[in-house]
């Protein structure tokens, strides 16, 4: 029971810092002027309403024994009724009660009219307070007569019912508004926070973050910092070693290829510099990883444009495209130019026909690549992903690669924030599946 009231709660509860804030705050205020309001009315508004009803009552009764009287001095009375007491009498002669029943039953002034006027004058009156806006209008059956008598309702309802209000909503809104401001500027730091992570996981590079706000989301901001600086320096220090250990192999490898040439067993020479060559395609590999490791700007870029400039620099009839509306998305487009030419030459290098298609989800950008080639098997597809390693079979004899490609485009892809997913094709071959967050 109370774990399904639990999670019940969790759904309707915003789900962002600065609106269950706001609820924490804003909740007493309106509670307690709640709570105010009904004292109020129950004890004061009611009970005023009540006597001062009571009180109207006994005047119209006294105005109603002087119409039944056989005073001489009768309309003399009736006059200063009429000047003393803000009333106005209608004699209306031959007339009976109107039928239609203009009371309302959740009104507090009706309800005490009523109950008022039903003990004097039983069920031989009819009372309207909608027909004018300040004034009642109030009816008595007398033998073939009807008495109207027009008051104002004040004399039934306290005037400080509106004060009362308008103090008791102006105050709680004004600390509602006073709330809104001190949480904003109190949850801007750990927004700001939140979004740097977010940028630092996607791969972007921060150029300036300053941690601000209370002394415990400070503490935190600068751990962050901290910690984002030295996974930066351990990335830039990991590129630089292999750009460095491939550049520096490339001197003895020159030396070899010169030694060789002047070989006089040309076949012994010849396996030899085929293996020199595999291995200069190995280190250009390497450095291709580490210069794609490096930090590179993010700006809006429409990936369709991006697409159709790569497929110029192929043959036109073995590629297709199928690419739909698109928003621009933050990307480096470098880095991701890199990664689309690593997918469309390793489906060309084993298939005759490719098509991409891209598409727009409720928060992501779709890119399919498919190839006709042989495809990779399931238990094959999450470790060719990863560094150096080669399959054996249909797609693995590839000789002028070493295992870096795919390794590449799913750091870059997973650097923007998104995710690779490798599938069979339509056409049987495979299927790359691009997520970008829009």
């Amino acid at each position: 029971m109370f774990y399904g009231l639990n999670n019940f709660i969790k759904k309707i509860l915003p789900k962002k810092l600065f609106y269950r804030s706001l609820i924490i705050v804003a909740t007493p205020i309106i509670l307690l002027q709640i709570i105010i309001t009904v004292v109020f009315f129950d004890s004061l508004w009611i009970k005023s309403n009540k006597e001062m009803t009571r009180a109207l009552v006994s005047e119209v009764e006294a105005v109603f024994d002087v119409y039944k009287s056989d005073l001489k001095d009768k309309k003399k009375i009736l006059g200063l009724y009429r000047k003393n007491f803000d009333f106005i009498f209608i004699i209306k002669e031959n007339e009976s009660l109107p039928d239609k029943i203009a009371e309302r039953w959740y009104s507090p002034m009706d309800r005490s009219l009523r109950r008022e006027f039903k003990s004097s004058f039983e069920n031989q009156y009819w009372f309207n307070t909608t027909k004018y806006k300040e004034v009642v209008d109030l009816r008595i059956k007398y033998a073939n007569n009807v008495i109207q008598i027009l008051f104002p309702k004040s004399k039934i309802a306290p005037s400080s019912v509106r004060v009362f209000a308008l103090w008791i909503t102006l105050p709680g809104l004004l600390l509602i508004m006073i709330a809104i401001i001190f949480l904003k500027n109190q949850t801007r730091p750990i927004v700001n926070l939140a979004k740097a992570a977010e940028k630092f996981g996607r791969g972007e590079y921060i150029n300036e973050f300053r941690p601000s706000g209370a002394q415990e989301i400070r503490q935190a901001a600068y751990e962050f910092d901290r910690m984002r600086k030295r996974i930066s320096i351990h990335l830039n220090q990991r590129s630089e070693m292999l750009s460095g250990i491939s550049h520096d192999l490339r001197t003895p490898l020159t030396r070899l290829k010169l030694q060789l040439a002047f070989l006089d067993q040309k076949d012994l020479a010849k396996k030899m510099s085929d293996d020199i060559e595999e291995m200069e395609r190995m280190l250009n590999e390497y450095l291709e990883f580490a210069r794609y490791q490096k930090n590179e700007e993010t700006k809006l870029t429409d990936i369709n444009f991006l697409i159709e400039d790569i497929v110029k620099k192929y043959e036109k009839n073995k590629i297709d495209l199928e690419l739909g509306e698109i928003n621009q998305i933050k990307i480096r487009s470098n880095s991701f130019k890199r990664c689309l030419v690593n997918l469309l030459d390793n489906g060309l290098s084993y298939g005759k026909k490719i098509k991409i298609i891209t598409k727009k989800t409720i928060n992501n950008t779709i890119i399919l690549i498919d190839d006709d080639g042989p495809g990779i098997i399931e238990s094959e597809r999450q470790n060719v992903i990863k560094p150096f390693y080669r399959i054996d079979k249909s797609r693995g004899q590839n000789k002028s690669g070493v295992g870096l490609g795919l390794s590449i485009t799913n750091d870059i892809i997973r650097s923007h924030g998104g995710s690779i997913y490798l599938d069979k094709s339509p056409q049987n071959g495979l299927r790359v599946k691009i997520s970008l967050p829009s």
